[in-house]
């Protein structure tokens, strides 16, 4: 999966709310996501959680069905990126 086909809108809308979520500076967060490192990410999630992140990041398929779930819709039309 290409990182160009996400628009940047969404992007800084959801490193801002997970961000503020986990205590980590939206920066860091973003330097480390594109370095493939989740370490902050990781450390804030009990076990079973950072377990299933570990495997949707290595299941790129996944990652886009995620992306375009409904959901993940309606969090990018909360964030302001719709219409």
């Amino acid at each position: 999966m290409n990182k160009n086909n996400f628009d940047p809108k969404l992007v800084g809308g959801l490193l801002e709310t997970v961000s503020k979520k986990i205590g980590v500076p939206p920066e860091q967060l973003k330097k480390e996501l594109e370095e493939g490192k989740f370490d902050s990410a990781l450390s804030s999630m009990n076990r079973g959680q950072s377990e299933k992140l570990q495997q949707a990041m290595k299941n790129p398929k996944l990652i886009e069905k995620l992306m375009t779930a409904p959901q993940a819709k309606a969090l990018y039309e909360k964030l302001g990126g719709g219409k």
